[in-house]
């Protein structure tokens, strides 16, 4: 099996689907020695924010120089990126031993793609000898791959309704699956979360004598910075990820940080926040892909992603006159809030899609484009519509919805530009 052959029989689990509960996970890793035993833990679940919060915590951990592993998901352009070591991609040719390794396995049962992915993961970081690992789950939390572990410490970053055909039709029903996380006695820190989500949190940790941090006690907010007061005073001005929203993701990343360790230089901090892209590969969190024509990449993927970005984008006031969106979404998305949100911006509208079982038809997004006298076309080539702005200009063009498609399009404009 070489490395195309390996991801081709990595993917192709994506026929078991989405199979919510543990035993699977345990028994696979049972398999391969459980490597997952003998690590430590950030874990990281949320709606929205943790995958930026956990690139800041791997961040800063690397520079208190610890030999830190990132898991995240999805990726972007390449599988490997799932998986990092002070940010640098898990080789090729472990993945490929790792898949020779477990091919008995996985024919003789049915392992989803992100178990076998997690799998991967744990056993990846122990055989790497990693001090610490950060670990973002895949979806949910109680039920996860992910939550096999037992951590230095949960964290929550946001409660929104998403999907709510898995996770429950209410923000007390996803707080419970999120909140699945929290471990008996090791400490939860929640971000700026709904009371009724708080309230199921607080009585979740309660239950299992887990103390509860809420970042909202220890943040003072401002127009444009925050103050962070745990133990000291740090305050954040600027950051490499834009939006006013990463203000929390870092200020939550830091606080779990100084919970766990109680004595470390601000210094390191600052150090973390600000080489947060390098250490953590993270990308497609309002990306400037261009300056000039104006590009931006955002993963926004549901309301509160959508508001977060119109917050950040309306600071530029550029005119709706030729300010474009390519646009494409999951089937199981509120898209139809998120085009009333976007239409006030954006004159013209391409619907597009992406190679994923979840991917909505982007002639529904149109229907309902004309129902809200949206102008619009759907376009199964983004790239050329990108390539087209870098050349022609205009006000703005936002490639907007989620990671998956946002990792196409990149994917894709690589093999243009080639």
């Amino acid at each position: 099996m070489n490395y195309k052959s390996a991801l081709e029989k990595l993917f192709s689990l994506h026929q078991f689907g989405i199979k919510l509960g543990l035993e699977n996970t345990v028994k696979l890793l049972k398999y391969i020695g459980d490597p997952h035993k003998h690590l430590k833990y950030f874990h990281i679940a949320g709606s929205n924010g943790k995958g930026s919060t956990s690139s800041f915590i791997a961040s800063i951990l690397m520079e208190l120089g610890f030999r830190t592993g990132l898991y995240t998901s999805p990726h972007l352009v390449k599988f490997n990126e799932r998986i990092r070591i002070n940010g640098i991609m898990i080789d090729d040719d472990y993945v490929v031993n790792f898949m020779n390794s477990v091919e008995d396995y996985i024919g003789e049962n049915e392992v989803t793609f992100f178990e076998l992915t997690t799998a991967m993961a744990f056993k990846y970081f122990y055989d790497m000898k990693v001090e610490y690992c950060v670990i973002e789950t895949g979806l949910g939390g109680r039920l996860d791959s992910t939550n096999v572990i037992n951590p230095f410490i949960s964290i929550i970053t946001t409660i929104s309704l998403e999907h709510t055909n898995i996770l429950g039709n209410s923000i007390e029903e996803i707080a419970a699956e999120k909140g699945g996380i929290i471990k008996k006695n090791i400490p939860v820190i929640t971000g700026l979360l709904p009371n009724e989500a708080i309230d199921v949190l607080i009585t979740k940790a309660k239950n299992l004598s887990a103390p509860v941090y809420q970042l909202k006690n220890y943040l003072v907010q401002r127009d444009n910075s925050v103050s962070l007061n745990i133990d000291d005073v740090i305050n954040l001005y600027s950051l490499p990820l834009k939006g006013y929203h990463q203000f929390i993701n870092a200020t939550l990343a830091i606080s779990a940080i100084k919970i766990v360790f109680k004595n470390f230089s601000n210094e390191k901090i600052f150090k973390g926040l600000k080489n947060v892209i390098n250490n953590s590969g993270i990308q497609g969190r309002y990306e400037l892909f261009s300056k000039s024509p104006l590009i931006i990449f955002d993963s926004a993927h549901n309301i509160e992603g959508v508001q977060s970005f119109i917050n950040e984008y309306k600071k530029l006031n550029i005119p709706k006159v030729d300010s474009k969106i390519i646009f494409a979404v999951m089937k199981d998305k509120e898209y139809n809030a998120m085009l009333k949100m976007l239409k006030d911006y954006f004159n013209y509208f391409y619907f597009s899609t992406v190679d994923y079982e979840r991917a909505e038809d982007p002639a529904k997004l149109k229907q309902i484009a004309d129902s809200l006298s949206i102008d619009s076309e759907i376009t199964l080539t983004p790239e050329i519509i990108i390539n087209n702005h870098r050349i022609k200009g205009g006000n703005s063009l936002i490639v907007l919805g989620s990671i998956y498609f946002l990792g196409e399009i990149k994917n894709k404009l690589m093999n243009v530009s080639s």
